[in-house]
């Protein structure tokens, strides 16, 4: 099984930063994505980010858009979530997956991390 560990949550103001990262023990057979999923309180998972670990071609839901970056360390096994501009509904937990994109879009996940709190208050 691949595990992922998260890192990088925690409580910030409004307008203010947090870096995310995840780093995979190894790589599932087929998987070509990984992505960051948020849920806010009350609210369902969403995924709000991913990223081709192939072309590195990004994907962002536009309530992030322009705020949020993903990106992906090929070396190191790990993909990274910068936030910018936080805003209290940034407020939740996220977690990053692997999975697999076809045809740019993403299709299924495979393996979850544990998750990371962040806090924007």
């Amino acid at each position: 099984d691949v595990q992922l560990v998260e890192s990088g949550g925690g409580l910030v103001h409004p307008g203010g930063s947090l870096t995310l990262s995840c780093t995979a023990s190894g790589s599932a057979y087929g998987d070509n994505c990984k992505a960051w999923f948020h849920r806010a309180p009350g609210k369902e998972r969403a995924r709000i980010a991913y990223i081709s670990t192939g072309d590195l071609s990004t994907y962002y839901v536009d309530a992030v858009k322009g705020r949020f970056t993903i990106s992906y360390n090929n070396a190191e096994n790990t993909v990274y979530l910068q936030m910018d501009s936080l805003k209290p509904e940034d407020t939740g937990r996220y977690w990053c997956a692997t999975g697999v994109c076809r045809d740019g879009a993403w299709r299924t996940q495979s393996y979850w991390g544990q998750g990371t709190q962040v806090t924007v208050s």
